[in-house]
């Protein structure tokens, strides 16, 4: 995405990183505690600033972490990141009409560098998805812009973070700062009733199965909010039968 001088010349592109910079600081701490977390976990540095650069989720990341290493089992360690991040299935889809126009290897890489923050500021300013290839061409431009100021905040302080995590007192609060951005942009999504009530279900649920091993209580509490929604989603009316009109 950063690669494409017709979307970094854009003025879409600017506007983008311009609105991205008022969370940069926030997604910039979560990185630097992320960084820390990594080094501090066992991995060595080339497997801390491999899964810095290939995983690119922090959520999932500091989910992982700890099973890692506590020496888990490798499909409780896959189970619990692949929940953390089952919402970017949901992001996927509703951005499928948005990027469809573009090579596969595009939409790969537009998929790897969309975030939470990124999207909503995104689906917040482009409702629907354009019309015609200068449209289109705006959005892209609108997302990249988005894109490239969150992953230039996060991968430079998470790859700090790794070279001088034993040099960051945990004094510093960096998780807190961290916890504050992502509930700025859980507080964004919560655009209705129902995502506020899978919000408080999935976090009794954690509470709940606090005690649950290798940090299961996550897996349980997306378990949980998924089947309460669903539950609750109303159907659709059911239809009629069809009456063919008189002739």
């Amino acid at each position: 995405m950063f690669i494409f001088p017709q979307r970094y010349r854009h003025p879409a592109f600017r506007l983008g990183a311009q609105h991205a910079m008022g969370a940069s600081p926030g997604f910039a701490a979560w990185g630097l505690m992320t960084g820390v977390a990594m080094a501090n976990s066992g991995l060595s540095l080339v497997e801390s600033l491999s899964m810095a650069l290939l995983v690119y989720a922090g959520s999932s990341q500091l989910a992982a972490l700890p099973l890692i290493a506590a020496g888990a089992p490798m499909w409780v360690i896959l189970a619990t990141a692949a929940c953390v991040n089952l919402r970017f299935v949901v992001f996927s889809i509703h951005l499928r009409p948005y990027v469809m126009h573009m090579p596969l290897w595009q939409r790969v890489l537009t998929g790897y560098l969309t975030t939470d923050s990124s999207y909503v500021m995104f689906v917040q300013r482009y409702e629907h998805p354009g019309r015609d290839a200068k449209s289109l061409d705006e959005q892209q431009a609108y997302l990249s812009g988005l894109c490239a100021v969150v992953w230039l905040a996060w991968m430079g302080a998470c790859l700090l973070g790794v070279v001088v995590a034993h040099a960051i007192p945990l004094s510093w609060g960096l998780g807190f700062a961290g916890l504050l951005a992502l509930l700025g942009i859980a507080y964004s999504l919560a655009s209705s009733r129902l995502r506020w009530v899978s919000a408080a279900v999935a976090g009794v649920a954690a509470v709940v199965a606090y005690g649950v091993p290798y940090k299961l209580n996550i897996v349980v509490a997306i378990a949980a909010a998924v089947v309460v929604c669903l539950w609750l989603e109303p159907l659709p009316p059911p239809k009629g039968p069809q009456v063919e009109p008189a002739a």
